[in-house]
């Protein structure tokens, strides 16, 4: 696959240091870094971006995650691999990804589950992640950029 342009966010002045500040913002929440990557991964499936399903598989495999869990996200309902609170983020990851799947966006039983396992701050974290991963998929999907493309 070729790109039909070079990344926007190499493009645009600014943009990517932008966008990693927005995501380096959210790591004082008491979200923890795999659930991050394993919310960016799911997402990143949804919208097919395959520069993201490689980048974040690799991280968690960086961060030690067992290949079960990562083969498994796109599963997670099914299996067993995932705690309570990694079930409640890719829920709300899943409704937020997918906005338009249904009348009520982000159902309140999705909503109320992550507020079980999650403060304010972490929820934020979570809408804040969610939005940034959906940014990326999308400017990657759009411009078809290769899988390696980022190093």
């Amino acid at each position: 696959m070729q790109a039909r342009l070079k990344n926007p966010v190499m493009l645009i002045p600014g943009a990517l240091q932008a966008l990693l500040a927005l995501d380096k913002s959210t790591e004082a929440a008491d979200v923890p870094y795999v659930t991050r990557k394993l919310l960016h991964l799911r997402a990143s499936q949804i919208n097919s971006c395959s520069v993201c399903v490689d980048m974040h598989a690799r991280e968690l495999k960086k961060a030690g995650e067992k290949d079960e869990r990562i083969f498994a996200v796109s599963a997670w309902r099914e299996t067993p691999y995932f705690n309570d609170a990694e079930r409640a983020a890719l829920a709300l990851t899943e409704a937020t990804t997918r906005l338009s799947d249904r009348s009520d966006a982000v159902p309140d039983d999705v909503w109320d589950e992550a507020a079980r396992h999650y403060d304010e701050k972490g929820l934020a974290a979570l809408a804040v992640q969610i939005a940034l991963i959906n940014a990326f998929n999308r400017l990657n999907a759009a411009t078809r950029q290769p899988v390696g493309a980022w190093g």
